[in-house]
């Protein structure tokens, strides 16, 4: 009897010694993005909390495997981290950066300033009324030194200041712009670079293909320069539609905005499958009904039509990148997996969409595969 189970061992070890290094093998010969791309520019993903916290535990290893950069989706913004005025909570954004340094990745801060998701309190009194100047400026120093601060020397880049040019190259009319206005972005810049001088600084904003944003954009950096203030780079919100933006409009604003003498990063990177709602829509119940099912035309996964033309489309605006590379410094998508993704709830709630580089059963879609073969290839 003890020979049998001996030799069943032996048996059992044999098999184990033949299987386990052809899996082990077949794991490592799996294309990896964050390999093909090394010596490129990074390419990053945004994290949430169930990520954070770890609690998302097939997200994170397809982090690990194909990211080495990451950014903080919600944690890090000023309604999240200072919701009570001088109450900061760093939970979240501390088990985020911990996250980052232990598996060696490019850490980026997000965000800094910005009108939305920003607390109340920041712009109020406790008499109800709006704060004066000089509040406000002494809030803004305090919420930028003490984030900045906390993570001094470990997050490599910081987007400063998000979305504040509108579409036609003008100022957001933003409570920041009301009270202060277009020296906000000058002051936050300033105090951000005095609480880390390491760490890279960043303007951050989306449509940044249109032609008047981008011509506001460059006049703001332009000013921001010449009053000899640190700004590192340029965040192009990549959020973009089947038909829309252009790779020729893309491209020519990459372009300028390298022609400032800063990096550019494509950031909060995701392509919509579905087609985009009207800007406005009626208040007949029935109309709305109707109209929520026509914008959400793929509950049960996308036809292979759909699909050939999404993953094209993705892949032609890689090619741009690599094209750009020497321009380029980040690629971030804005998320992991589709299922994760906020355009399943944006502009309206409840659609099926597929925006990401991975599906919904954490698979890569084809379109990895021709970003790794063209990415080697360059």
């Amino acid at each position: 009897m003890k020979r049998i189970k001996i030799l069943n061992s032996i048996v059992l070890a044999l098999i184990l010694a033949i299987i386990l290094p052809g899996c082990s093998n077949a794991q490592k010969s799996e294309p990896v993005l964050k390999d093909a791309l090394s010596g490129k520019f990074y390419i990053g993903a945004a994290l949430n909390t169930p990520q954070i916290t770890g609690r998302d535990t097939l997200s994170m290893k397809m982090v690990t495997r194909h990211f080495n950069s990451i950014v903080a989706e919600n944690c890090m913004k000023s309604g999240e981290i200072q919701r009570t005025e001088g109450e900061f909570d760093f939970s979240l954004a501390d088990q985020f950066v911990a996250f980052g340094e232990k598996h060696n990745m490019h850490i980026v801060g997000h965000t800094l300033i910005w009108h939305s998701q920003a607390p109340r309190w920041f712009f109020t009194g406790a008499d109800g009324n709006e704060v004066s100047r000089e509040v406000l400026i002494e809030r803004m120093k305090n919420h930028i030194y003490t984030v900045v601060g906390r993570y001094k020397g470990r997050i490599h880049g910081w987007d400063v200041v998000n979305e504040a040019i509108e579409d036609n190259g003008s100022w957001r009319n933003s409570k920041f712009y009301q009270i202060l206005g277009d020296e906000f972005v000058e002051l936050a810049f300033k105090f951000a670079a005095e609480a880390d001088p390491d760490a890279e600084l960043y303007y951050n904003d989306y449509s940044m293909a249109l032609e008047g944003r981008r011509n506001g954009v460059i006049r703001m950096v332009k000013n921001l320069q010449s009053k000899g203030l640190k700004i590192d780079g340029i965040g192009m919100q990549g959020h973009l539609l089947m038909d829309s933006p252009t790779l020729e409009a893309y491209e020519e604003s990459i372009l300028a905005y390298s022609g400032l003498g800063v990096k550019v990063m494509i950031t909060e990177l995701d392509l919509s499958a579905l087609p985009w709602p009207a800007r406005q829509q009626g208040a007949d119940i029935a109309l709305r009904a109707e109209y929520e099912a026509r914008m959400n035309p793929y509950t049960e996964g996308l036809p292979d039509s759909a699909s050939v033309a999404w993953n094209q489309r993705m892949g032609d605006f890689f090619s741009l990148f690599l094209k750009h590379q020497d321009k380029i410094s980040r690629v971030t998508l804005w998320g992991v997996t589709d299922n994760q993704s906020w355009k399943n709830n944006f502009p309206m709630r409840g659609r099926t969409d597929y925006p990401l580089l991975f599906d919904r059963n954490y698979q890569p879609k084809p379109v990895v595969e021709r970003i790794i073969k063209e990415a080697k290839a360059k």
